[in-house]
């Protein structure tokens, strides 16, 4: 197959990576970009396999089998509830795979072929030309060492986001000094990438490299709480593109470079669109330091007999004389699985001539988007999910806002109590509708692990319960009235 039919290939799969990426902006066309995504994607695996001289198809073939297995398993078998782990997974994939491409490359082209460890770790004469020609040699090594630095960091990164989003690691844990010793670890993974450029047979320094990047990883994201990951989340995305992009350019693949680009791209967009809806600083998220250190307000001064309860039934009477209603939607709905009770209750109140509209916060949940994601499951149209911008200003026309499950979204702390952990981040001021309905198991902090004085406000009435049989008794007691 020549050069320039490949370029043109790439050229054309590169295109619909990228009308796939802007249909995915739009609900009614993220179904096709999904698509265009995937096909481009196939169109530029297929070519990039038939390009390429003395390929043994039996280990392609064994992969792509492997690897469909797993993945049809993990998509059959996760919950919704569950996406966020498993995206968090999905990103150390792919920094480890991108991390393993320039390894392999490395290896391959510095010569080495012992399989002795001590071996492996004495100096290596490496011929001048080895990763390329001049400028070019340099610039293939530097793309090495890079590849593997932010390729490590993914990987165990996203393992940590992992463990902690699947609660199999409940402490934060940092390095002495926070972001001044995450920033110690990168200036020596950088030290050593100079070291290696310098003398290519160098493996102590490439080992360095790889192990400074593995702990990097780890200790950027184990001190990051849980009301922050999907900051978290969006900023690992990004470097697995970034990643993919120099592992492109390692392997002269143009396709590889732009699919790299463009997840790496996007990927900081949503960082920073994040860490605007979180009044968080970039670089704060990029040296591993989120929340802001204060006092914390004890949870029984706030509550202490100010909590009213109330029953679905009771709701429901609000409900039916209400005119409007919005829901707000957090990570209690998704664990309780109620996006589908929450559209039938929206179902039955419109059917009674009240106004509906669901407040959208862009870090509730998890990951971003994932209200999003768990409504349009439930079908929930889709101009009903109102951003925070456009709805905040509506709660004081609002007669019932109901809360299921939301709770640092809606803490009135983060815009009244100085010094607090969530201090400045924009929140949905639902409090200042007439009433608040919140729907809850009980009275435990969210992800921030801060009371919330909302549950305590005289026009907040708490339903204790699952979120799901609590909306579907609300709904059977509205039909009734």
């Amino acid at each position: 197959m020549s050069g320039n039919l490949v370029n043109f290939i790439y050229l054309v799969a590169g295109v619909l990576f990228i009308l796939g990426v802007k249909g995915l902006t739009k609900p009614k066309t993220a179904v096709r970009g999904n698509f265009l995504s995937a096909l481009g994607m196939l169109v530029a695996v297929v070519v990039t396999l038939f390009n390429i001289n003395d390929v043994d198809f039996i280990y392609v073939i064994a992969g792509v089998a492997l690897g469909g297995i797993v993945g049809a398993l993990m998509a059959l078998r996760v919950q919704m509830t569950s996406i966020p782990q498993m995206v968090a997974l999905l990103n150390g994939f792919g920094g480890g795979a991108s991390l393993s491409i320039a390894l392999a490359e490395y290896i391959t082209r510095a010569g080495i072929k012992s399989t002795s460890v001590i071996d492996f770790f004495q100096p290596k004469i490496v011929a001048s030309n080895a990763f390329g020609e001049g400028v070019e040699g340099t610039i293939g090594l530097v793309s090495i060492c890079l590849t593997v630095l932010i390729g490590a960091v993914t990987l165990t990164g996203s393992l940590v986001a992992f463990s902690k989003l699947q609660e199999w690691m409940k402490k934060s844990y940092g390095l002495p000094g926070g972001p001044i010793g995450n920033g110690i670890l990168l200036l020596s993974a950088l030290t050593a990438i100079v070291l290696l450029v310098i003398n290519p047979g160098n493996m102590v320094a490439m080992v360095t490299i790889l192990g400074l990047a593995l702990l990097l990883g780890l200790f950027l994201v184990m001190p990051i709480g849980g009301a922050d990951m999907p900051v978290v989340i969006a900023l690992l995305n990004s470097y697995s593109g970034i990643a993919a992009a120099l592992a492109g350019f390692i392997l002269g693949n143009t396709v590889l470079i732009i699919a790299g680009s463009l997840v790496g791209t996007s990927g900081l967009i949503l960082t920073r669109i994040m860490c605007v809806a979180m009044n968080r600083s970039l670089a704060n998220v990029l040296f591993g330091k989120m929340a802001a250190s204060g006092e914390i307000i004890d949870a029984d001064e706030i509550y202490a007999g100010k909590v009213t309860s109330a029953q679905p039934d009771e709701v429901a009477m609000l409900l039916e004389t209400a005119q409007r209603v919005v829901i707000v939607p957090g990570y209690g709905m998704a664990m309780a699985q109620a996006q589908h009770a929450v559209r039938e209750l929206a179902d039955a109140m419109e059917a009674k001539g009240v106004e509906v509209e669901y407040g959208i916060h862009p870090v509730a949940g998890r990951m971003p988007g994932h209200m999003n994601v768990l409504l349009a499951e439930a079908e929930v149209p889709y101009d009903k999910l109102v951003e925070m911008d456009r709805i905040n200003p509506t709660f004081e026309d609002t007669d019932v806002v109901i809360v299921i499950g939301a709770n640092d979204v809606t803490n009135p702390m983060a815009r009244d109590v100085e010094g607090s952990p969530i201090y400045g981040m924009p929140i949905l001021n639902v409090d200042k509708a007439k009433t608040v309905v919140v729907i809850k198991r009980s009275l435990s902090p969210g992800f921030a692990g801060l009371p919330n004085p909302l549950f305590a406000m005289d026009h907040t009435l708490m339903v204790y319960g699952d979120g799901k049989k609590a909306v579907v008794e609300m709904t059977m007691a509205l039909n009734q009235l």
